[in-house]
């Protein structure tokens, strides 16, 4: 088990390009004030509702990261973005046309999005929208929930499924056994502090691998991993478990 816990870097962290509060470089002075090596800025894909960065932002963060990481040469700045499932056929919001421009990629489930067609629109966010209420309509949109978000991990590289579970009703243990053979991580969210001592035990039974991210939407909350660690040790994970720790 997990006794001194220090983490290399936070993967997960939003800034006022999408649903932040703070810059670029707030961000990166937080992580270098926790000791942190290495930071992504993983703001919204462009179909999230509101939050969303827009395309003709992409290349002045990219440029703005760049800026920002000549200042700062003792910390890893990467450029992410954390799209979104759009479609029952694993689409995600990902503008190919810029994808050179990122260093990772994320993806998780969002209700608040625009899906890529009716269908999908109808069973997975609709349906999903009412599902808390309905528990007999979410065990049966659970089959159809994991399937297309399976279907993502075959069809693009991911690197990182953002707070697995928590906003839509997965199959556990079919997630992570696609997620371990494709090599994407599982986000151990510190923000949500969703995925559950069960789950993750789950996971780890498929091979799964994990990585433990802040989520921040705020500057003061990089590097924050309390909830985080909770569920590490409750679950019983140990380094060589997650890619981020010492």
């Amino acid at each position: 088990m997990v006794e001194q816990v220090k983490f290399i870097g936070d993967y997960h962290t939003h800034t006022v390009y999408s649903h932040g509060s703070g810059s670029v470089e707030d961000n990166v002075r937080v992580a270098l004030s926790k000791g942190l090596n290495e930071i992504a800025i993983a703001d919204h894909g462009i179909s999230h509702i509101s939050y969303g960065i827009k395309r003709s932002q992409i290349k002045k963060l990219r440029q703005e990261i760049d800026n920002v990481q000549k200042k700062y040469p003792d910390i890893k700045i990467l450029m992410g973005i954390e799209t979104n499932l759009t479609s029952l056929d694993g689409d995600i919001d990902l503008p190919y046309e810029y994808r050179d421009y990122f260093d990772i990629v994320l993806m998780g489930f969002h209700k608040a999005v625009w899906p890529k067609d009716f269908k999908s629109g109808y069973y997975l966010f609709l349906k999903n929208l009412v599902a808390p209420i309905m528990p007999e309509l979410s065990r049966r949109l659970r089959e159809l929930n994991t399937l297309a978000m399976v279907r993502a991990i075959e069809r693009h590289k991911i690197d990182i499924i953002t707070h697995p579970g928590a906003k839509i009703n997965i199959d556990t243990r079919l997630l992570a056994q696609k997620a371990a053979a494709r090599g994407t991580l599982l986000e151990i969210n510190a923000s949500h502090g969703y995925m559950r001592e069960e789950y993750v035990r789950v996971a780890k039974e498929q091979g799964a691998k994990f990585i433990v991210n802040s989520d921040a939407h705020k500057p003061d909350d990089v590097g924050n991993f309390a909830k985080a660690i909770d569920i590490v040790k409750k679950a019983g994970l140990k380094k060589e478990d997650i890619v981020n720790m010492l």
